[in-house]
């Protein structure tokens, strides 16, 4: 395995005219010819008479037969609709139409396009009314007052603790509701084979821990816990697919997808900036995989704090009983290799940089500017002159 990771890093007739037929001639008598015109004349206007009342009559009926059915004035009972994501005009007349706000989809669709603004409505919960005119029901579904919104934004790095303290202000559903649904990340939608390991050691598997996708939810009323953080993952399983993530990983690095869903986590908690991502993800594989050797990645140890429901330190604030605690599972002060499982959520950004790590040997970084810019180093050499070039850049770790 080693081999092929360290060989994965280092490189639509025309038509015919028309024939003419040439014109009868009549006899030579001057008074027939002029009769006949003149009853044919009268036959050809009673028939045009004709044809124009059957015509009108016709037209009426039919304009009447192609016209969309449609309800009048502002509608009756409330009612909530919910809007899919990306959904067209005619996907959401026909949410409309099932839910009889609306008499028929096309009635919604026309009104929709006759509407400056009709194709600006956006995805989400809607307070409604039944049996509304389409264009009322357009003009709803444009005043943001309409819209029921109870959105959240998760960061890149939240861990799920936190995570769960944000999702049960903005849903209303407790926090030990997000805790139970959450030891069950397999019943959450998260496929068996993302807890498969390469390197002999168990994944935490009772952790939703990494798969809850950093982004902006607007979530429906009344959703429970499993369907809230259920949504989180359907996001991480279609970030992951479109970055063609597992077969990168499984494909060029030889370690499994969870191994690298842990990098990238990593990456995230312990890269300043996000140029560093690439190279922090190449430290924590040169180290765990190349050099047989503990990350030493403080980040873990924060992570444990935060699992106890304590406040984060600086590295340089740290006390050894707290990096050595052998109570931690996820700790990589002293055990080699990477530890328990994802320690928050990754980033896209993070997560293209355990994909595609940055080259180099590097087995050292540290943060040597307030902008958070890392230096990296091979040697411990190197790496305790970078120390010094942090600490004269005002960085408290000496």
């Amino acid at each position: 395995m080693i081999d092929e990771l360290d060989l994965a890093f280092d490189e639509q007739a025309e038509k015919g005219r028309p024939r003419h037929r040439r014109g009868f001639r009549g006899s030579k008598g001057g008074g027939g010819k002029g009769g006949k015109s003149a009853v044919a004349f009268l036959m050809v206007f009673i028939l045009l008479g004709v044809l124009g009342v059957g015509g009108y009559l016709g037209y009426s009926k039919i304009k009447g037969f192609f016209t969309a059915a449609d309800y009048d004035g502002p509608g009756t009972d409330p009612v909530q609709v919910k809007v899919p994501k990306d959904a067209s005009l005619t996907e959401i007349g026909n949410v409309l139409y099932d839910a009889d706000v609306v008499k028929s989809t096309a009635a919604f669709t026309e009104a929709a396009d006759a509407n400056p603004k009709g194709k600006n409505i956006q995805s989400g919960t809607y307070n409604m009314r039944k049996q509304m005119a389409a264009a009322q029901a357009v003009t709803l579904m444009l005043d943001p007052k309409s819209r029921v919104v109870s959105g959240v934004t998760i960061t890149p790095g939240t861990t799920a603790r936190q995570a769960f303290t944000l999702l049960s202000k903005a849903t209303g559903v407790p926090v030990a509701d997000f805790q139970a649904a959450a030891k069950d990340p397999k019943a959450l939608g998260v496929p068996d084979f993302w807890f498969n390991r390469r390197d002999g050691k168990k994944a935490a598997t009772t952790s939703v821990e990494g798969f809850l996708f950093p982004d902006t939810y607007e979530f429906p009323p009344k959703s429970t816990a499993e369907e809230v953080l259920g949504i989180m993952v359907q996001q991480f399983l279609a970030v992951t697919g479109e970055l063609k993530f597992v077969d990168k990983v499984q494909n060029t690095l030889s370690v499994s997808p969870y191994e690298a869903l842990i990098v990238a986590s990593l990456s995230q908690a312990e890269a300043g900036t996000p140029g560093d991502l690439p190279k922090v993800a190449r430290v924590a594989y040169n180290r765990a995989y190349k050099e047989k050797m503990p990350l030493q990645f403080d980040v873990t140890t924060n992570y444990w704090l935060d699992l106890q429901e304590k406040d984060g330190k600086h590295s340089g604030k740290m006390t050894t009983k707290e990096l050595e605690d052998p109570k931690n599972p996820y700790t990589t002060e002293l055990r080699v290799g990477l530890p328990l499982g994802p320690i928050n959520s990754p980033s896209e950004a993070a997560l293209k940089a355990a994909a595609a790590p940055a080259a180099g040997s590097w087995l050292f970084f540290v943060a040597v500017d307030k902008a958070g810019n890392s230096a990296f180093a091979t040697t411990n050499a190197e790496h305790e002159k970078n120390i010094e070039k942090a600490c004269a850049n005002g960085i408290p770790l000496c």
